[in-house]
């Protein structure tokens, strides 16, 4: 079966198992068992807050991880083509894709990245940070690489993922690069979708006082979007369904 990934006007498609009270579950209570993200004790300050994450943090909530500058790019580092106009998803692990965004604490906030599995919409891999160097992103690709490899990787032009650190990383397994146009955050649709929920079902939900609270948090919600939450688009299955069918 050949599914192509969605137009940037096709709304976003998933449903909820029993509505609003199962999403607030699948934040607080425990849906199987997590896959354990790394965290490290150094990141256990989150970053303090600072008056441009104070003003518009509404507007910017929604989509606007942006707003907080984790997506800078680096001048000398190489870009790489966008591969993925018109193509075609048949099955898990051709092409996986990350980005990073902000989670809000009631004292500052911590960076969160993931790895998403195009085809089956799984996250494979997340890790927090409290700065944004490379390091937290290299340990969420090591981790997904683990346990599988896609034909293609796909970011932004972060100077994460455009550093030589991470593409060389890519390039040891044979995997293709392919980056997002300037400007074109669509190019990365299934991750924006991501955080979406990350946000609304889990995130503005708590308001977590404390990192190690926003990590059980994040733990139990990532095992409730992969094991518990319904896609449309997945023909009503669950990520992990799909992914390890």
């Amino acid at each position: 079966m050949h599914r192509a990934w969605p137009s940037p006007h096709e709304p976003a498609a998933s449903v909820y198992a029993v509505g609003v009270a199962t999403v607030q579950l699948g934040c607080r209570g425990s849906h199987g068992e997590p896959t354990e993200p790394v965290f490290d004790a150094s990141d256990r300050r989150a970053v303090p807050a600072h008056p441009q994450s104070q003003a518009g943090s509404t507007a910017d909530a929604a989509d606007g991880h942006r707003g907080f500058g984790t997506s800078r790019k680096s001048p000398g580092h190489t870009i790489y083509p966008y591969l993925l106009d018109g193509f075609k998803l048949t099955a898990a692990n051709q092409v996986w894709s990350t980005d990073i965004t902000y989670c809000p604490l009631r004292q500052g906030f911590m960076y969160l990245v993931a790895i998403i599995d195009w085809y089956s919409r799984y996250v494979l891999s997340w890790v927090l940070s409290n700065t944004l160097d490379t390091g937290f992103c290299l340990t969420a690709l090591d981790q997904a690489l683990a346990h599988a490899q896609p034909a293609i990787f796909n970011t932004d032009q972060g100077s994460q993922f455009t550093s030589q650190d991470f593409t060389a990383r890519l390039q040891a397994h044979q995997i293709r690069i392919s980056m997002d146009g300037k400007g074109r955050a669509l190019d990365n649709v299934f991750v924006e979708r991501l955080w979406r929920s990350v946000k609304y079902e889990c995130l503005y939900l708590r308001d977590f006082d404390t990192v190690p609270e926003l990590r059980q948090g994040l733990t139990e919600y990532f095992t409730f979007y992969n094991h518990q939450r319904l896609h449309q688009a997945l023909g009503y299955r669950t990520p992990h369904a799909v992914h390890f069918a």
